[in-house]
């Protein structure tokens, strides 16, 4: 049995006016992806636990059959892992992210302008970290450079307790209002954006956040019995993939944007299969990073794109193989382009099962509303628990 799960980050959302009512997976051409909801079972599930911050790194170790209260200790750490930084006792990570604050006058009144400072390319963002390690860095205090402004920052001797907002959340908002009470990763920051201020990329400061200590998961062949791939260009998802004991190949054009090589994506899933994987997780940024933006153009256009080169040639090919499957598509979370953050509900589900199909039924479709008159699972391990070994409902 063949095992393959895409997700869609940040896809599921809210009723729109500007798009008749409709949410975005409803408005979306999503032909491939209906017509595989037809004879699936869709529901929907309770990624996020109570209590628990609806971010993309609980979300998709909840997909995968984790419970987040239990083996989450914060998103950098996972990015750590993906990016092969050893992390040591005592040492905490943190997510350096690059962004773009606007505004004159004091740091405090500064607005956080952008979350991604312009999409800022790799060898622009690997520029700006090293100058911020060459300030800033010590024995005790070091900074690598991710994928885009995705960065990091590994620290000891630094309390990290408090829940630091992410910029994407605070988007037009005063930066005063959301530092953290910690004395030096208040400093850090200031003296970041002290130093970038006047540099020549979008990036004119730094972002401290979504710090952990060192990770431990299970093995998913222990848990599942299956080994195989994450496929995802950023790297929280290859870090989650690595922890779990999946391979995390470098994709070509994977970039976590809107223009990400989605066909290679779909390649590499394909690739992973007839070299004997048995479960590939398939992670794409996309919708979330045009939700976060407010861009609904490109939310509708990012989830075609999944649906023609991303679904379709791998289904394609899991009907050709021979091999019985399943297939799973949901989102982590909600990212509503009306707050353009993440929310708690639950997110529709479509469970295909090669082996037993459902009857068709046209009115069947992947979206929000069809997966709430389907199955409610309360847990991403519930859902995990039926797509690896069980019937479908």
């Amino acid at each position: 049995m063949k095992h393959f799960i895409l997700v869609p980050d940040g896809a599921a959302d809210w009723a729109n006016p500007a798009l008749g009512g409709k949410t975005p997976l409803q408005a979306a051409e999503l032909a491939n992806i209906n017509a595989l909801a037809a004879v699936s079972e869709v529901g929907s599930v309770q990624t996020i636990p109570d209590g628990i911050d609806p971010g993309s790194d609980a979300a998709n170790i909840a997909i995968l059959g984790y419970n987040p209260k239990t083996v989450l200790t914060g998103r950098a750490p996972l990015e750590a892992a993906a990016m092969g930084i050893p992390m040591r006792e005592g040492e905490t990570a943190f997510r350096a992210s690059l962004v773009t604050l606007e505004g004159n006058g004091a740091y405090e009144d500064l607005l956080v302008k952008d979350h991604s400072a312009g999409d800022i390319n790799d060898e622009d963002a690997r520029s700006v970290i090293t100058r911020i390690d060459r300030e800033l860095g010590s024995e005790n205090l070091r900074f690598y450079p991710g994928v885009s402004y995705r960065c990091l920052m590994i620290a000891k001797r630094i309390n990290a307790e408090e829940k630091i907002t992410p910029p994407h959340d605070i988007l037009g908002r005063r930066v005063g209002d959301y530092l953290p009470a910690e004395p030096e990763i208040r400093r850090l920051m200031e003296r970041g954006y002290a130093i970038l201020k006047d540099g020549e990329t979008a990036a004119n400061a730094i972002w401290l956040w979504g710090q952990g200590k060192k990770p431990s998961l299970p093995p998913l062949s222990e848990r599942y019995g299956v080994k195989g791939c994450m496929v995802a260009a950023v790297n929280l998802l290859k870090g989650i993939g690595r922890c779990a004991g999946l391979t995390c190949p470098d994709i070509p054009g994977a970039t976590g944007t809107l223009h990400t090589n989605y066909g290679a994506k779909a390649e590499c899933a394909v690739s992973a299969f007839r070299e004997g994987a048995d479960f590939v997780f398939l992670h794409v940024e996309a919708p979330d990073e045009c939700a976060h933006s407010g861009d609904m153009d490109g939310k509708l256009r990012s989830l075609k794109h999944i649906d023609q080169e991303v679904l379709l040639p791998v289904l394609t090919y899991l009907k050709n193989s021979g091999n019985p499957f399943r297939i799973l598509i949901l989102p982590d979370h909600r990212t509503p382009l009306e707050l353009r953050t993440h929310t708690s509900e639950p997110v529709p589900f479509l469970l295909y099962d090669s082996k037993n199909p459902l009857p068709p039924d046209g009115s069947r479709v992947f979206s929000e509303v069809c997966g709430e008159r389907g199955a409610f699972l309360p847990s991403g391990e519930a859902l995990a628990d039926r797509f690896f070994g069980g019937s479908q409902g």
